[in-house]
This record gives C-alpha cells, structure tokens and sequence, in this order.
C-alpha cells in the first residue's frame, strides 16, 4: 500500500463518485477504479457499496475514510514542517551572549526575530567570550554575541562598539566632576571583572591605568555587571563599566566619563561558517537589518 492509494480512496469517499474523484487526483476513472479494487483486495475488506447510479461506503470503509485522512494529514503536516526547517523558519537556534549584551541590541534583535519566525525556538545562554569560542567550536552553541579579539576561525558582524564609563557611589566625592580625571582613582578600591573572562578588556583597563601612573587596587572580581553595579551600590568601591550598562538605572549609583579616553568595548554576532544550521541565516538578517538601522 502506497499514499498515492490513500489519496485516491479519500477522493472517492469525499466525492462519492469515480468520475469526479479521479478528476480530483488528476488521473483517469478506469485507473481510480482499478486502484481502488487492488486497495479492497490487499485488506481483504469491501471499502464501497457499488451500483450504477450510486457509490456508498461500507462501515469498514467509513472507519478507514477516518484513518486515511488523519495520515495524509499527518504526511501534509510533516512535509510541511521539513520545509519549513529546510527554510530556517521551523527548528532552533543556541544563542550564547555576553551580559553586557543585554543592555545594547540583542533584545530587539530577539524580540524581532521571535515576531517574524514564532516557530523557531530561541535558547539562548549568558556565557563569557571564551566560553563562546569553545561552545561554537564544540556546536554547544550556533551564533555568539562577544567581544573581540577572539581566536579560531569564525564569521562576524559587528553590532556596536562601546566605551567604558566610570560607576560610582551616589555620594561619593567624585561625583562633583563631569568628566573625573583619571589620575584621582589611584587611591579608589576597583571592582572589576574577572581577567579569564574579558583578558583583553582587563589588560587595556590596567594598561589605561598604568599609564596614568598607578596600579588599580582590586578589592573584587566579580561577574556579571549588575552584579558590579549592587557592589558600586553598596559602597564597596567603583568600577568601569561598558556605557549601555547606565540603561539599568540602579538606584544609588551615578555614572561619570573619565578625562582620557577608555577602552572600547566591541559586540559582535560571531559563527562558524562549517556548522550553519538552516535557522542561522535567517537570525543574522535579522542582526543585520537591526544593527544597520541603530
């Protein structure tokens, strides 16, 4: 037994006639005929009452009129979400992602990605950028959102680039200037992130600060930002963090720009090109048509 039977059997019970049913399936009577008379004898069950003027289903018919349709369907169903696979638009993507990520695009770019493709399921995981590298080469995760420079062989877009600013207690002295000059955190205590997981963001802020004539005092290393940001809150010290972070408005915290110029934090979407699931593409037009436009 074939779909191509079920078909036309389903055709000759809606229609109850052969004429219009092999119309139908665009084959001719005889044929339908024919086929419907080898599908009885591979059952072993009369499927139609049969006379010149009239075609009726047997009750064995009706039950399996039933469960001929329910598998077409089902086969209609499975074809149907094959192609949409195929086409990026039915599946899942892994998105790793930086916290400060968070505060900059991904969001929208999320938000509009689930607005136009709401069959693709988006799991999306907070991991630092060395995390990502190994999650992308091992294919734990499809597309990163990091900060370069990275090592392997990857694709990227680049979503934005940052500078830091410097997060301080609401009453903290340092609050008087508009841009605080550089050389007055010297004696501060720092609450930075830790170096295995932003090393080159880590090297230029301690490079930014040795330039300057001091070592940073480092009293905690802690992640993520927000978690930075409660201790800034809290008066344990001050820290750099990456612009978007001041969107969080965390009540007893006031920002400021230094005198010098920081370090850039930079966020790119990065992939393998070797391991592209059919959902990828679609994702980074998205990325694409969201960075271009902010």
């Amino acid at each position: 037994m074939e779909l191509r039977h079920l078909k036309y059997f389903v055709a000759v019970a809606e229609e109850l006639h052969f004429g219009r049913a092999a119309e139908k399936v665009q084959i001719t009577q005889p044929v339908i005929s024919d086929q419907i008379r080898r599908l009885e004898q591979e059952l072993g069950v009369k499927l139609f009452f049969r006379t010149k003027r009239t075609v009726e289903l047997t009750e064995p018919g009706k039950i399996f009129f039933k469960e001929a349709k329910q598998i077409l369907e089902r086969v209609e169903k499975a074809v149907d979400a094959v192609q949409k696979a195929d086409r990026g638009e039915l599946g899942s993507l892994m998105i790793g992602y930086t916290g400060p990520a968070l505060y900059t695009l991904l969001p929208k770019i999320i938000r509009t990605f689930r607005d136009r493709y709401p069959q693709v399921e988006l799991v999306l995981k907070e991991i630092c950028t060395n995390e990502q590298v190994e999650a992308l080469n091992s294919g734990n995760i499809e597309v990163g959102f990091l900060h370069p420079p990275v090592d392997g062989e990857f694709e990227f877009i680049s979503i934005m680039t940052e500078k830091m600013v410097l997060a301080l207690p609401e009453d903290h002295p340092l609050t008087t200037f508009t841009k605080v000059p550089i050389s007055k955190l010297s004696n501060q205590s720092f609450i930075l992130f830790p170096r295995h997981e932003g090393l080159s963001l880590y090297n230029r802020i301690l490079l930014m600060c040795q330039q300057a004539g001091f070592a940073p005092k480092i009293v905690q290393e802690v992640t993520p930002q927000p978690t930075m940001i409660g201790l800034v809150a809290a008066g344990i010290g001050v820290s750099l963090v990456s612009e978007s972070l001041q969107n969080i408005n965390r009540p007893g915290v006031v920002y400021r720009k230094l005198d010098v110029t920081t370090p850039e934090l930079e966020l790119v979407a990065a992939w393998k090109k070797e391991k592209v699931s059919p959902v990828l593409p679609k994702f980074l037009q998205v990325v694409t048509e969201i960075t271009r436009i902010n």
